[in-house]
């Protein structure tokens, strides 16, 4: 793709977006006020005490336009004026209760609005979305995403593990259903024997929106084996699948075992240098036909 074609395709998802938040109407959702306004009621409200010097670098308006909004704000009696403690010099800016009273329903409107839209999408698109926009963000500047964290699988988790194994690997390789089939089966069986003390499955995610998962499962008293590795596509490259591999290793140390062992294909290009990075080696390889293309399967170790 060229820089016009690039160019054309940012501006026509701009003007779907702005379409799709209601940003051409006259009055954001059904209020008087336009996005800068209530954009900027917001940050009041959510930051009671921010100084006007600070609420412009947040959002980057000019000093003269924020300057006219937070008079007409205080004209209409939503806002109110208090010299901080720190320096006399500056004002720290306050909701009265007439204000509150205005942010109010912009943020439940706001809140429905964006539930509606959700709830119209499969879960799996849901997810997508939330990662795409979090990979926007950080691509995109300064912004940072929101943090996403580790937790222990919780009743509904390995569900999902199977189908977005299932759908992912069908879309990203042609995997038929023999592959899903046989994640459903480490699921269940990790479910059916697991043992805390020896076994975790871990489940990346932001927002309570799965990311990325993994497995560490018991082979024998000394050898662990890791399975199940998988990101969502949006959160690539934001460092989920090296830290759940580390996560795994670390696990297996502290559970006492001595190697951990997984199986892999050479088209997954991306695990692969993962594995290799924390210190996998690979140890076999034999071609097959397990899950309908013609593929290499890879034993890589780890000694601990």
């Amino acid at each position: 793709m060229n820089s016009d074609a690039r160019i054309a395709a940012v501006r026509r998802f701009n003007r779907h977006y702005t379409r799709v938040i209601g940003v051409l109407q006259e009055g954001l959702l059904q209020s008087r006020f336009s996005l800068t306004e209530a954009r900027v009621l917001y940050e009041l409200a959510t930051r009671p005490g921010i100084t006007a010097t600070a609420l412009g670098r947040e959002l980057g308006l000019d000093a003269g336009y924020l300057s006219r909004i937070l008079a007409r704000f205080a004209q209409d009696g939503l806002l109110d004026r208090r010299t901080t403690e720190a320096d006399r010099r500056r004002n720290a800016l306050l909701l009265t209760n007439a204000g509150e009273a205005a942010f109010a329903p912009l943020d439940t409107r706001s809140h429905a609005e964006v539930g509606a839209w959700l709830a119209a999408l499969p879960e799996d698109a849901q997810t997508q979305l939330i990662a795409a926009m979090a990979r926007i963000e950080a691509l995109l500047g300064d912004a940072v995403p929101p943090p996403w964290r580790l937790r222990e699988q919780q009743a509904g988790d390995l569900g999902w593990v199977v189908a977005r194994h299932g759908a992912l690997y069908a879309a990203e390789y042609g995997f038929d259903a023999r592959f899903e089939a046989l994640v459903a089966q480490v699921a269940g069986t990790f479910l059916a024997q697991h043992d805390p003390a020896r076994e975790r499955c871990w489940i990346a995610e932001r927002d309570g929106v799965n990311l990325g998962s993994v497995m560490l499962v018991h082979r024998t008293d000394e050898i662990a084996r890791l399975r199940l590795l998988l990101v969502e596509p949006a959160a690539r490259g934001l460092g989920i699948g090296k830290r759940l591999v580390a996560e795994c290793i670390g696990f297996a140390r502290a559970a006492g075992y001595r190697r951990v062992t997984l199986w892999t294909n050479d088209v997954l290009l991306v695990a692969r240098k993962i594995y290799q990075a924390a210190g996998f080696r690979l140890v076999a390889s034999q071609s097959h036909r397990d899950f309908g293309p013609a593929i290499v399967g890879e034993d890589w170790e780890l000694e601990l």
